[in-house]
């Protein structure tokens, strides 16, 4: 069953074309990452599936009721005004205290209510903003760049509470990723995205047609590898070298 998808989308600013003629559908349970090139419309694509820019053409089209948790790429917190993690999570409204504790301990920052969101280390700020989305209860959990200006092991440790979170809650996942280097190995598909949909399938198969070699070169360094979690050495996935530069 799909939960979201776009017809024949396009996106227009004034005379730049941002998105033309983008079909793009994700289902129940599935794991989707984004992948392009800088200015190729993948935070614009987010944006118009969460409703919050215009269409030129075509039409987005959800799933009656769909909730959708939301991490952005940024959110600037002004550091002058005090916010602590508690309050921030309340402004969702008001939630039963069990189940905020309860998604707090999930993201490895039980015990920090009352901690400033000012104070906050790059992966406890993305640790929150993902605690924020799950208290949403979300059929689908989308992710604009969620990693970045987060160190390796940061960038590691925030996957691998992405892919847990996917096995305990079954919902949907649509990542978008700047590091080529590292696609969750779960993933079903992975849409190359340059103003419209290059080529989509499997992580071996995009990293191996010319429309991704042609944006990102033929090396290690535009190679999409797996990231490999412990218990993926049972998997019959064929993994790229995850020490690739």
């Amino acid at each position: 069953m799909n939960l979201i998808q776009t017809r024949d989308m396009s996106i227009h600013y004034g005379d730049e074309v941002v998105l033309e003629h983008v079909n793009f559908r994700i289902s129940s349970g599935e794991i989707v990452t984004l992948v392009g090139p800088n200015g190729s419309g993948k935070s614009t694509l987010i944006r118009a599936l969460l409703g919050v820019v215009p269409l030129s053409n075509g039409t987005v089209i959800k799933q009656d009721g769909l909730r959708i948790g939301y991490v952005p790429q940024k959110l600037m917190i002004d550091k002058t005004m005090p916010l602590s993690i508690a309050r921030f999570l309340a402004l969702l409204g008001r939630k039963a205290t069990g189940q905020t504790d309860a998604v707090m301990e999930r993201m490895g920052i039980a015990g920090l209510q009352n901690k400033q969101m000012a104070g906050l280390s790059g992966g406890q700020f993305q640790r929150v903003l993902l605690a924020r989305a799950l208290l949403e209860r979300p059929e689908i959990l989308i992710l604009d760049e969620p990693t970045q200006g987060l160190d390796q092991p940061g960038v590691a440790a925030f996957y691998r509470i992405i892919e847990e979170v996917r096995q305990d809650l079954g919902c949907a996942i649509l990542l978008v990723s700047h590091d080529l280097h590292v696609v969750m190995s779960a993933s079903d598909r992975v849409i190359c995205l340059n103003g419209h949909v290059c080529c989509e399938g499997t992580p071996q198969v995009v990293s191996a047609a010319p429309e991704y070699r042609a944006l990102f070169g033929v090396g290690t360094g535009g190679t999409l590898a797996l990231y490999r979690h412990e218990h993926d050495h049972d998997h019959n996935h064929s993994h790229a070298d995850e020490e690739a530069e």
